[in-house]
């Protein structure tokens, strides 16, 4: 069974056929059974009983290789494969391949190893000789001079029947590209060869290819036309890209692809089943299915929203009832316990909100002008103050669309505060160039409306914030109308409408700005083309591959859960953004106005946005122009500390800029990023 090759002066390589470890034992006179029979079929039996997802099932067989030490000698390898167990693979055991695989071990094949060694630095090529995936942890190499050589693995092995490529696993010692052993350099770039693909045909489940696409699957025409969005790529509607299905295109829109069930993407590119459990497609649909038509018990009007102050109140004290189907009884109570509660003699479960310390002594308290500065700095989106360094305020936009550049806030206006400007005393939120262009439509549809804003605040001697201006503007809507601007100044309005109202018109922009552009498009969007690059370009050998791919672990699936169901057509933020239809068009302008590589870092972000100055004798190294700003207080604390790691990581590989030139791997990764 087992079948040493013939060995090189400088290479060893040994095959290892091993038995399904949770079937029938390790047999054959070349093999080294781990467990007798009689304890293998005790932990069989646990198997069906019920494991934990932690226990791990081990398999050893053994072999004679010669070293490239001394080629005239043999040295006895063991090794020793652990294979994870899951719950998703247990289920799959019940199936008719579950035969097929029993008549596999009997035959003595269960995986397939394959030991390639350059200066006892061994890989492994595995092949799965079953009919199902296999989740492979470890493999532990044990009886080389230098002691136990460990291979992480932490991988699904599709079966050979489907897929017949040898998956390849390195050692844990990472290597730069020129000082990979000899032995293992043609494994190295033909594993990179293979992640990268060649951009063809649609992608099956056992490939593990990373190339790019654009996002052409947020709208399904061919469902229904009014689903049908544009694809966010090129000059037009540009955006970061993403990774590419290859699925067939639509009949109604041959730009776009066709949506499905569930998207792919690579299988170790998958949630881990922990993880899966506590966050899946499945929970968070089951939640927004459920609450969204709840809140229309709290609503007379479905079209106008919460018509009072007293339907938003209810939220708080009476809460939302939220009927469930047969079998769903305290399912939201499972996963929001601190929301869901059971009231009544009846048990049905209510979605009743935590009320805010600061809402229970102050209804209103929200509406205030010192609470509406403070939640510019310490509220849901800290991420967009800037500090004004130009006067008069002046939009980018054409003004033969979209009316006079000029802002409404006046010099006169605010004549002794515009001393503030030199000393870095005036800030802003800024939305107004980038909502603008989209208010003629938005206000097009039915019970929405939708302004471009800006808000200018004044930073008082007491070091907080107070709201100095509030502009709302609308572009020219037909031929005879030109446009127009409200504008609230310190509490006195200066044109048409309520005083409250560009208040209520400006709180909106914010949340939503978080949830759509620092969320969603700065967090997870822009990520996604780093992951495919890693993986196309850095060997699992490489350093930097090694130190980004814990940190971009699950990104693609979220995304891919993203796309599925809350940016797509007709989904979760459409459904709940005031933009409507035109949130992702309105996030690719963002990202074309917004998003700058060289800006990302948090010192460089703060800079940019004129809310800190470099300054050696402070710390962290910068300056606040706020001193009291806890995303900026808290962010650069952590920063610091992220940045002495990677730095001294970085440094460990890279002692002298020549490495980093010599790196073709590290060019070619940093070249792909700016295609």
């Amino acid at each position: 069974m087992l079948k040493p090759k013939v060995s090189h002066s400088n290479t060893a390589e040994a095959l290892f056929l091993l038995q399904k470890p949770f079937s029938y034992g390790i047999n054959g006179s070349a093999s080294l059974p781990f467990w007798s029979k009689s304890v293998f079929r005790q932990s069989h039996k646990s198997l069906h009983t019920g494991f934990l997802l932690s226990n791990v099932i081990k398999a050893v067989a053994s072999t004679s290789t010669s070293t490239a030490k001394a080629p005239e000698k043999s040295i006895g390898v063991k090794a020793i494969v652990i294979v994870k167990p899951t719950v998703r693979g247990f289920l799959s055991n019940l199936g008719l391949e579950r035969g097929l695989d029993d008549i596999q071990d009997l035959l003595g094949k269960t995986l397939l190893l394959e030991l390639v060694s350059a200066e006892l630095d061994p890989t492994v090529l595995v092949e799965n000789e079953q009919h199902r995936e296999m989740f492979l942890q470890d493999i532990v190499l044990d009886g080389f001079p230098d002691g136990p050589v460990n291979v992480t693995c932490r991988s699904w092995v599709h079966s050979k029947f489907k897929n017949p490529e040898k998956r390849v696993f390195f050692t844990t010692k990472s290597y730069l590209p020129s000082q990979t052993p000899r032995g293992l350099r043609r494994l190295r770039e033909e594993d990179l060869k293979n992640l990268r693909g060649n951009g063809q045909g649609e992608r099956k489940s056992f490939k593990r290819i990373y190339d790019y696409d654009v996002y052409n699957d947020i709208g399904d025409p061919d469902q229904n036309l009014k689903l049908q969005r544009p694809v966010l790529a090129g000059k037009e509607h540009p955006y970061p890209r993403l990774y590419r299905t290859g699925r067939p295109r639509c009949v109604t829109d041959p730009l776009s692809e066709t949506r499905c069930s569930r998207f792919y993407f690579p299988r170790d590119e998958c949630f881990s089943e922990i993880k899966a459990l506590t966050f899946s497609a499945k929970t968070v649909y089951s939640v927004l299915r459920v609450l969204v038509p709840s809140l229309g018990t709290v609503m007379r009007d479905g079209d106008v929203g919460f018509p009072y102050f007293t339907a938003i109140d209810a939220l708080f004290t009476e809460g939302v009832h939220l009927p469930t189907e047969e079998g769903q009884k305290g399912f939201l109570r499972g996963i929001m316990p601190r929301l869901v509660k059971a009231i009544g003699e009846t048990g049905g479960d209510v979605l009743r909100f935590e009320t805010p310390e600061t809402m229970s002594r102050d209804k209103f308290f929200w509406f205030r002008g010192e609470e509406f500065a403070r939640q510019t700095l310490a509220g849901l989106n800290p991420y967009s103050i800037q500090l004004v360094t130009e006067w008069p305020l002046k939009s980018k936009l054409d003004p033969e669309i979209y009316g006079p550049q000029e802002s409404a806030i006046k010099r006169e206006m605010i004549e002794k505060r515009l001393e503030a400007i030199k000393v870095k005393k005036l800030f802003i939120l800024d939305y107004h160039d980038m909502l603008l262009p989209f208010v003629s439509k938005v206000r097009q549809l039915e019970g929405t409306t939708l302004y471009g804003s800006r808000t200018l605040f004044y930073l008082t001697k007491y070091g907080t914030l107070r709201p100095l201006a509030i502009e709302l503007t609308r572009p020219p809507m037909t031929e005879s109308h030109s446009g127009s601007k409200f504008l609230h100044l310190l509490g006195i309005q200066l044109m048409s409408g309520s005083g409250g109202l560009p208040k209520l018109m400006s709180l909106p922009m914010t949340p939503g700005f978080h949830q759509l552009v620092s969320h969603w498009l700065r967090t997870h969007c822009v990520t996604e083309p780093y992951v495919i690059a890693t993986n196309r370009q850095l060997s699992v050998l490489h350093p930097i591959y090694r130190l980004l791919h814990p940190h971009f672990r699950y990104t693609i699936e979220i995304n891919a859960l993203a796309r599925e169901a809350l940016i797509n057509a007709d989904g979760t933020i459409e459904s709940a953004f005031t933009p409507g239809k035109y949130s992702m068009e309105l996030c690719s302008v963002a990202y074309d106005l917004l998003w700058r590589f060289d800006h990302q870092a948090l010192p460089a972000d703060l800079i940019s946005r004129g809310m800190a100055v470099e300054d050696p004798t402070a710390p962290h190294g910068l300056k606040l122009t706020i001193e009291d700003y806890p995303f900026a207080n808290d962010g650069l604390i952590l920063w610091d500390s992220i940045k002495q790691w990677v730095t001294d990581y970085v440094n460990h590989y890279y002692p002298n800029p020549s490495l980093v030139e010599a790196d073709r791997e590290l060019q070619a990764w940093w070249t792909e990023f700016e295609l």
